[in-house]
């Protein structure tokens, strides 16, 4: 973000379903929106639950039918996060709404940098996201791919609202199926191991709220030390490895099933569905 700039400009974040909701609450916690947040829902249920944040504007799209061109025409920053079907239309709304200095970015996925530039124009600045669902607790992972025209301040600002529920990679377009794979589906893969330790647990004799409390925990922990520690992950799982003990032989059965292959199939396969998701098929 440019040094002399504290805050964020205005922004707009349109259609503010779970992840653009999850973005507009660490907005809001960070502060730096004081120049406002407008938001669009279709529908006033959605709009209410989010009108009582401070400094934020709800629209309802059924009361207010030209709610998105008006959001957007306020903002120097506008969010894509309608589903990947109705982009196109969207953006051929809101282009004649647009002031010239409007970043525009894309929650999308699978859409492309360059759909967005054929409809709003060459010059049109764009930026394109892959935010992960730890966004609701101010944890996540976002990829950002800048667009053709997208200056080194667009980018910084972009980046400072992302900052506010997490961290940022900034990676080339060419990257962002790829990342989709680790970050963006990352989670499941996380939530899956839970479900399955839990499972061994209960099959083991203990209840299943025993067994939830021992999964959740043991891997939430793990991630805290993780997070606190300047160590290799490798390094940390050595630490707990004593030499001929009971993790020894567990990581070696985890080991001769070789989850790197395992893992490498995985995230190919999610990579191959993301490159046939782009192509419309």
């Amino acid at each position: 973000m440019p040094a002399d700039t504290a805050d964020l400009p205005p922004i707009a974040i349109i259609g503010a379903g779970s992840m653009g909701g999850a973005i507009l609450q660490g907005l809001v916690r960070s502060g730096l929106a004081t120049s406002g947040v407008t938001v669009t829902n279709r529908t006033r249920g959605k709009a209410d639950a989010l009108a009582d944040l401070d400094g934020v504007t709800s629209i309802a799209l059924e009361e207010r039918p030209d709610g998105n061109a008006e959001a957007a025409a306020s903002a120097r920053i506008v969010l894509i996060g309608v589903k990947p079907a109705m982009v196109p239309d969207l953006l051929r709304e809101l282009a004649p709404h647009l002031a010239p200095d409007t970043i525009v970015v894309s929650l999308a996925a699978g859409v492309t940098i360059a759909t967005f530039e054929k409809i709003l124009g060459e010059r049109a600045s764009v930026l394109r996201s892959m935010p992960n669902t730890p966004a609701v607790v101010g944890a996540a992972v976002t990829g950002l791919a800048a667009g053709t025209n997208a200056s080194e301040d667009d980018v910084a600002l972009v980046r400072a609202l992302f900052e506010t529920v997490g961290s940022v990679i900034e990676v080339p377009e060419s990257q962002m199926d790829a990342l989709s794979t680790i970050s963006g589906s990352g989670p499941a893969y996380f939530f899956l191991l839970v479900e399955e330790f839990t499972r061994a647990a209960v099959a083991k004799g203990f209840t299943q709220p025993e067994a939830r409390a021992m999964a959740e925990q043991t891997f939430i922990g793990a991630a805290a030390l993780l997070a606190a520690s300047d160590v290799d992950p490798a390094e940390l799982r050595r630490r707990v490895t004593s030499p001929n003990g009971t993790t020894e032989r567990a990581i070696g059965v985890l080991q001769d099933a070789r989850l790197d292959e395992l893992f490498g199939r995985a995230t190919d396969a999610a990579l191959a569905r993301a490159r046939e998701m782009a192509a419309g098929s």
